[in-house]
Order: C-alpha cells, then sequence, then structure tokens
C-alpha cells in the first residue's frame, strides 16, 4: 500500500508573511515554467514556497535560503508542545482570547525561564499576544501584555516538510551570486515588505536602498516576487531615474493580488508578479 505524501498549503509553525494565501496561485504560476531545472528561495521565511516547489516539481533542484533559522523552528516543535501544555495548564481557568492576569502571567514566564533547551518566542508570541504580534526574545515577551490565545491543540510535527530541499543560509546577494550560472534558474523573490512590521525577521533594519536592490535579481532573469502596496512609488521611481536598472523590470509580468487582513481594521494587499523570459 502507498503513503500518500502530505501537501503543504500553509507552513507548520507561525511566520510573519507566509504565503499561504498565494499557496493555489503560486501552484498554477509555476506550470509556467517547466524548463526551471532550479528553483531558488531567495528570502525562504517559512520554506512554504521551496516546499510547493518541491512538492510540484520533484525533478527541480529547490533550494531554501533559511535566513531566518526555520528549518531549527521545526526541528524543535515537539519542545514547542511541551511548553504549550505547560501554559494550557495555567490559563485553564481563563475565558479564550481573555486577559491573562500578572500572577498567571508571571507563571508563564516562570515556565520559560526554566527551559534549557531551544524556545521558539515566534510561536509563543501568537498564543501569549495579541494577534499578529510576535516577540523573538525573552526580555521582548516580558514587557508585553498577554492574552489567552493559547493554541488549543499541539502542532503537527512536520516530518519531511524540508525532505529533498537543499537548505542554505546567507545573504540573498550570495545565494544570487552562487546560483545565478545556472541554467534554467527561476528566482522566488520574496523580501521583507518596505513599510511594513518586519521585527521577526533576522535582518531588523530593512532600508529603502536594501528593498530596491533586490530589483537588479530580476533582470533578464525568470523570477516570481512578492510586494506590497505599501512600497514607496515616488521614492521607486526616483531611484530607478538614478539608472541603476536601465528598464522597468516588470514590463509584460502578471500579478495576482491578494487581500491581507491584519486585524478588523486594518488590511494591504499582497501582490504576486511573476514573467516568463523569453527564449532566445
Amino acid at each position: 500500500m502507498t503513503t500518500k505524501t502530505k501537501t503543504w498549503s500553509s507552513a507548520p509553525l507561525p511566520f510573519q508573511g507566509q504565503k499561504r494565501n498565494f499557496a493555489s496561485a503560486y501552484r498554477e504560476v509555476l506550470k509556467l515554467y517547466p524548463d526551471c531545472a532550479t528553483i531558488v528561495d531567495l528570502f525562504g521565511g517559512s520554506g512554504l514556497l521551496a516546499r510547493i516547489s518541491k512538492d510540484e516539481r520533484p525533478d527541480a533542484h529547490v533550494v531554501f535560503n533559511d535566513f531566518d533559522n526555520f528549518a531549527e523552528r521545526v526541528r524543535h516543535i515537539h519542545d514547542t508542545n511541551r511548553l504549550l501544555q505547560e501554559f494550557r495548564k495555567v490559563v485553564a481557568d481563563l475565558k479564550r482570547h481573555s486577559l491573562i492576569p500578572k500572577e498567571k502571567k508571571d507563571a508563564i514566564i516562570s515556565i520559560i525561564e526554566k527551559e534549557t533547551g531551544f524556545v521558539d518566542y515566534v510561536s509563543i508570541s501568537s498564543s501569549l499576544l495579541f494577534s499578529m504580534k510576535y516577540e523573538t526574545s525573552l526580555e521582548a515577551l516580558k514587557k508585553q501584555t498577554f492574552y489567552n490565545n493559547v493554541r488549543l491543540n499541539d502542532y503537527s510535527l512536520a516530518d519531511g516538510y524540508l525532505d529533498g530541499i537543499e537548505v542554505v543560509k546567507g545573504d540573498y546577494k550570495e545565494i544570487f551570486e552562487k546560483y545565478k550560472k545556472e541554467k534554467n534558474v527561476l528566482w522566488l523573490v520574496d523580501p521583507p515588505y518596505l513599510s511594513t512590521d518586519c521585527s521577526t525577521y533576522n535582518n531588523l533594519y530593512w532600508k529603502l536602498g536594501d528593498y530596491l536592490d533586490v530589483l537588479r535579481v530580476l533582470q533578464g532573469t525568470n523570477y516570481v516576487y512578492f510586494t506590497s502596496n505599501k512600497s514607496s512609488i515616488v521614492e521607486l521611481c526616483e531611484w530607478l531615474g538614478d539608472g541603476r536598472v536601465t528598464a522597468n523590470p516588470f514590463v509584460n509580468s502578471n500579478r495576482i493580488i491578494v487581500k491581507e487582513n491584519m486585524n478588523y481594521n486594518t488590511s494591504y494587499d499582497d501582490i504576486m508578479i511573476y514573467k516568463r523570459k523569453e527564449a532566445k
């Protein structure tokens, strides 16, 4: 009897900016690049795009730049589940989504402090903080107000999530230089969004120049690029006018727009842009 392989449409753990709402659309877009032998996710994030790429194109060499240590978080899901089990005991008598009083917050902090191994603060944050708010250290977590959003069930252990994928870690420019000479490369380009909270990324200070430099990757390549309507168009045009890019890389490209809701009164447009380089 053949065991069915799990298909991933979302990351197994919380990650700010994971592309689960683009999962179906990306699968369709990927069909436009049947000749791509290598698929490189330059800003790997949660690894979801890399996972989908390998599932849809098992013949391709898929590279995941794990700059934010998501693979380590996946390896320690059992530790995260153990902490969550302890949290549930502390908040058992509280209403869901209610404020966690100080004595119970102190008890939760004590549980975390006693943990001697790896602590996944992003996943823990999603169970203790207001929706869509994450911290990456104990000291930062202590400063926040806690709410009883503790996950009711353990996370799946995500066995095989990164199987068949080459996991690397480095600056995206170094990764680009390493693979740009290979034939038929498809670049997945999902940098931290300008004017969007990037507090859970390792590169906390993403300057405008850094954001714009990424456009060099798009020149003359096969790419799938992600941005949002919060990008600064005026500054972008001024930068392009400085001659760093000789032509608009988005000419003749296509785009898919998904509305993202941050909370009940805040939303933004998430945008996927794709283009297939014409064969010579």
